[in-house]
């Protein structure tokens, strides 16, 4: 029997006709700082702002968190809530997947009340990685959502259409494993944008790296600075000032790209920057050239330069591999921004030894 192992919890937190917001229900369990975090996540806790979000996700530390929020108009088993959050937390990134299962707890919360039929249905995907929808919604099974759909859910072509040549500063960012901050006051394009970027290292396959909704507060950031390599998506213009976020800065909703100066000397740009950018664009604008042929394109260019990268490498005198040292490139006597740009590239793909 095919089971479940990526689900951690699900809960269930209400708004009542006296605007009160309380967390209702929850299975197994969630401690107490997470649930903290996942209230700020919930537009229902979200005092200064009435806009309800009608799903998200996020991810801080090793949890993925999804919610999905509804309003209880016509149903008389919640008379006296106006909305509620089904939160779903899991191991794994597939924001699709995620949002039908929480459709499917909502809509059987919505009509019928009952916090144990929602137990119900968790019990049964932890069991059978399946359950039973409520009339007007598909069933739920897990075979049905691959994680390579999720990874092009989102769309490259739209990224660059807005962000243009300056593009190559993210896809530079992200091959050098650098740390980027992107800023967007809406959070359905800004969940959008984050997860399409990825794609532009698609060698990693990698979306571990994408903190798609951080708030500025301690916990989140305290998260963010344990680790070297991230996208984090905000929508609170004031991230920009935070400087030691980042190396590179993508307000969207300004059309601007800044790269932080501490790190400027690792964004010197060559003849190969500008070859990527300009197919970059050059595709975006094409209407001919779908999104999947995009990332397979940028990904092909991405291959030569590793490969000829590699090319240059020996065998580490310990045995550990290929290695690549900084004399090796100046032996192809290249411009001191290539050169640099290179032996980055070496260090974000392991062919430095240290």
């Amino acid at each position: 029997m095919a089971t479940s192992n990526d689900l951690l919890a699900a809960s269930l937190v209400e708004k009542d006709k006296n605007g009160d917001t309380l967390w209702t229900w929850t299975y197994p369990s969630v401690d107490e700082g997470l649930r903290e975090l996942l209230l700020r996540k919930c537009c229902l806790s979200d005092s200064e702002s009435s806009e309800i979000v009608p799903f998200s996700f996020g991810h801080f530390g090793r949890t993925w968190y999804y919610v999905l929020t509804v309003a209880t108009e016509g149903s008389e088993e919640l008379a006296e809530v106006t909305h509620f959050s089904v939160i779903v937390q899991a191991k794994d990134f597939n924001p699709e997947k995620y949002q039908h299962l929480c459709s499917v707890l909502a809509e059987t919360y919505r009509t019928t009340g009952n916090a144990a039929r929602l137990l119900e249905c968790y019990l049964s995907v932890v069991t059978r990685a399946a359950c039973t929808a409520p009339a007007g919604l598909e069933d739920f099974a897990v075979r049905s959502y691959d994680v390579r759909k999720a990874y092009v859910a989102s769309s490259l072509k739209n990224v660059v259409q807005q962000l243009g040549i300056e593009t190559i500063l993210v896809y530079t960012a992200l091959l050098l494993k650098k740390r980027v901050a992107v800023y967007h006051p809406d959070l359905q394009q800004l969940l959008d944008i984050v997860r399409a970027l990825p794609t532009l290292v698609w060698h990693r396959q990698n979306w571990s790296i994408i903190y798609p909704n951080v708030h500025l507060v301690d916990d989140e950031l305290e998260d963010l600075s344990s680790m070297s390599c991230y996208v984090a998506g905000f929508t609170d213009s004031s991230a920009e000032s935070h400087a030691n976020l980042y190396d590179v800065f993508v307000n969207v909703a300004g059309g601007a790209i800044t790269v932080a100066p501490h790190a400027k000397e690792a964004f010197g740009m060559g003849k190969i920057h500008k070859d990527i950018a300009t197919r970059m664009v050059q595709c975006s604008e094409d209407e001919s050239v779908s999104d999947q042929a995009m990332i397979k394109e940028v990904a092909l260019k991405t291959k030569d330069l590793i490969n000829n990268l590699k090319s240059w490498a020996s065998e580490d005198e310990d045995g550990g591999g290929l290695a690549i040292t900084l004399e090796t490139l100046r032996e192809r006597k290249l411009t001191p921004a290539m050169e640099n740009f290179l032996y980055h590239l070496a260090s974000a793909e392991g062919l430095v030894k240290f």
